[in-house]
């Protein structure tokens, strides 16, 4: 293993003014931040105020948790990208310990049921966030060593799915099942994009949706979230099962073309559970009606559209690793903004998964923003033309 000094050493050394940013990305990240500040200092005054005595208790929390998101991030600007690439096989271990180390005795903090959060000093940390990330990069990795034996065998195909399956496996024990599937959408779009055969890839989705059913079966409270976003206005579970899907409807409706104004909610006054961090959309919509949400789908399908578009700027000069690795985060960031969007509307069940950049959440909030310093190092390489040695070994393995 090389030595932290070697590490240290890699890290370069570059002004303000030799970094080459995407403006554009950087722009949709900013005002996403700020939306999300905004919204987030209303929809959780009312529980702030009646658990903690003060309107921004959560606001304060969520400040303090963007900068460090933002530091962390800032520093990843000066990590060439060759690190994390060599780096991957090391925060795959990570990622899985710490997805088993939350399942332990004395070390999970459980809430509502599930134990996904990690006891780590002055916060709790949910464990998908960071695992998300070292499996993504791990995965980027694999398919630029292994892209041959991918595309030509099913043990090229089935090296990724055994990780991709225990640490899948890790996040149901925690009852975690919008992790999971999220987890699934963004590793299995990394390999369809890297030539994973269809065939391989057909049979691991038949049966990953087999046994996702078989589990949501076995867990009568999950079955009761699935059929009661069916029909939550039905007498048997508006007030069970459908009581959140109806009080999300009832604010997205309030606000109508124009919304009701900043701070004028009514269902956030304890009508709307969870409106600072998976319903926070639904009060969005209230305040600001149908002009205001088209305006934050915009603006998320701007920042995707981004990513994307650093994966195949990426590709064209054989920068494959950053390609893989841009396909994984826009995917999990679309899949992942789509679900809560669908879950507030009624057109999905309740999955428990915030919305990036808006929702309440610190650890979210932290990796959400190191991932994105992540991006903006690949354009900075990018831009400047900057390959490393190592890359340039790789590159003559690969030819």
């Amino acid at each position: 293993m090389m030595s932290i000094q070697k590490y240290l050493g890699s890290i370069q050394k570059i002004s303000i003014n030799d970094l080459k940013i995407d403006s554009v990305l950087l722009l949709s990240i900013l005002i996403l931040i700020m939306t999300g500040l905004i919204i987030l200092s209303s929809a959780s005054s009312a529980i702030s105020e009646n658990n903690f005595g003060t309107p921004f208790y959560y606001l304060n929390r969520q400040l303090i948790a963007i900068s460090i998101g933002s530091f962390f991030a800032l520093i990843c600007l000066y990590i060439p990208i060759f690190y994390w690439e060599k780096m991957g096989p090391f925060l795959l271990i990570i990622g899985l310990l710490l997805l088993l180390l939350v399942l332990l005795p004395g070390f999970g903090h459980t809430v509502n049921g599930s134990t996904r959060w990690l006891k780590m000093g002055i916060m709790n940390v949910q464990v998908s966030d960071p695992a998300r990330l070292c499996i993504m990069i791990y995965v980027a990795g694999y398919l630029v060593r292994r892209n041959r034996q991918l595309r030509e065998g099913f043990v090229g195909f089935l090296r990724p799915m055994i990780v991709l399956g225990l640490a899948s496996l890790l996040l149901l024990l925690e009852t975690d099942f919008g992790a999971t599937a999220v987890l699934l959408v963004t590793v299995l779009s990394m390999l369809l994009v890297a030539g994973a055969r269809i065939r391989d890839f057909l049979m691991f989705l038949i049966a990953t949706a087999s046994m996702l059913g078989l589990l949501v079966m076995q867990f009568p409270s999950r079955m009761r979230r699935f059929t009661g976003f069916l029909d939550p206005w039905d007498e048997n579970v508006v007030y069970n099962a459908g009581y959140q899907l109806t009080q999300s409807l009832i604010a997205i409706g309030r606000g109508e073309w124009l919304g009701v104004g900043l701070g004028n909610s009514v269902q956030k006054l304890f009508y709307l559970p969870e409106a600072h961090t998976d319903f926070i959309f639904a009060v969005f919509s209230e305040e600001f009606g149908l002009l205001g949400s088209i305006f934050l789908i915009l603006l998320f399908t701007t920042l995707i559209w981004r990513i994307f578009r650093l994966a195949i700027k990426s590709a064209k000069v054989d920068h494959f690793f950053e390609a893989y690795f841009c396909i994984g985060v826009g995917s999990w960031l679309g899949f992942q903004v789509a679900i809560n969007l669908g879950v507030n509307m009624g057109l999905l069940p309740t999955k428990g998964l915030t919305l990036p950049l808006i929702s309440y959440g610190r650890s979210s909030i932290i990796m959400t923003l190191v991932t994105l310093g992540i991006l903006l190092r690949i354009y900075h390489e990018l831009d400047s033309g900057y390959v490393s040695k190592y890359k340039r070994k790789v590159r003559k393995k690969l030819l």
